[in-house]
């Protein structure tokens, strides 16, 4: 009596067993063909967005150098966003702007990034916001080949083009760059690449640069880059 109800007990576990490896097997079935069906809509609209016009600029903060190349390339695109993420004091930005006679009230100026990857983590969100298809990322050699690879990946995934302008910097760069650096940003951005697609990190501190108080600066003083050429 005991033997066979063992016997029975053994069937039934292996018939779930069974069932349950039916049902993972399904499940992965359907994980190929969303993740199949993902990739070739991503891919057919990168495609589109590769043709279309810039609609957005993208600043990766770090030199001011950058922050004075897009001031310029402002006045080409009147009409379009400039999100610069975490650079230069924002009086800096501001007296940048100034002699370019740009068009102010499309700057944004992101506070929240201390790194080359949240510069994507907090700016992916607004440019999604935006409704950005193909984007000029702005950075620096000195910021290469970790940052374009990083944009290619993160923006890539939601649908937006990157174009990349190099610009130069004056002396000695702050940041090296480094293989097992690039390998850990590249590997979290492979992971945070699928995460974004459902997780939008909001960042509390982006301004329009319009809305930089300079008498209030001037007041409390502030210190730019020599570089720049500000006497600040």
């Amino acid at each position: 009596m005991k033997r066979k109800f063992t016997i029975k007990l053994l069937i039934s576990i292996k018939r779930k067993f069974a069932n349950l490896w039916q049902l993972l097997q399904k499940l992965t079935i359907g994980l190929y063909f969303v993740l199949g069906a993902w990739l070739i809509f991503t891919t057919i609209t990168l495609v589109f967005a590769s043709s279309q016009p810039v609609d957005a600029l993208f600043v990766l903060g770090g030199s001011i150098n950058r922050e004075i190349y897009v001031a310029q390339q402002a006045k080409q695109y009147p009409q379009t966003p400039i999100l610069i993420s975490h650079g230069s004091p924002d009086p800096c930005i501001w007296l940048i702007f100034q002699p370019e006679l740009a068009e102010l009230q499309n700057v944004w100026l992101e506070k929240c990034a201390n790194s080359t990857f949240e510069n994507f983590y907090y700016g992916i969100p607004i440019l999604r916001r935006w409704g950005v298809h193909k984007v000029m990322l702005i950075t620096s050699p000195s910021h290469l080949p970790r940052a374009k690879w990083m944009a290619q990946i993160l923006l890539g995934t939601h649908g937006i083009w990157v174009e990349s302008e190099i610009v130069q910097e004056l002396g000695v760069p702050g940041n090296r760059e480094s293989w097992p650096k690039t390998g850990l940003d590249l590997t979290r951005s492979l992971f945070w690449a699928i995460l974004s697609q459902i997780i939008q990190p909001q960042c509390s501190n982006v301004t329009r640069l319009t809305q930089v108080d300079m008498q209030a600066w001037e007041h409390q003083g502030f210190h730019c880059e020599h570089q720049g050429g500000l006497g600040r």
